[in-house]
């Protein structure tokens, strides 16, 4: 993992947490699998975010996400290129 997508990494948990106080937070760079992809030359990162959080309590899936979005803000359109997100409740909470 280069630098540049560890400071992405801790940019992304620090959003999250400071927006969402989620219960868990796992995040996962995916950058590797799509080099020379048109948004890996273009510099953006590829992640996987999987988040529990009590915010996403009676919002529906698109809601989840765009809360998600929001929180990432302008990240979306300069340091990330893809995100693949599940984001759930603590009630919903995968084993």
């Amino acid at each position: 993992m280069t630098d540049t997508n560890s400071q992405r990494l801790a940019m992304i948990r620090e959003r999250l947490t400071v927006a969402l106080s989620p219960t868990l937070l796992d995040i996962i760079d995916d950058s590797h699998k799509h080099a020379g992809h048109a948004g890996a030359r273009a510099g953006g990162g590829h992640f996987v975010v999987k988040i529990v959080s009590a915010a996403f309590i009676g919002q529906g899936l698109l809601q989840r996400h765009r809360l998600v979005y929001e929180a990432l803000g302008d990240a979306m359109h300069k340091e990330i290129h893809a995100l693949s997100i599940q984001a759930y409740t603590p009630q919903e909470m995968p084993v």
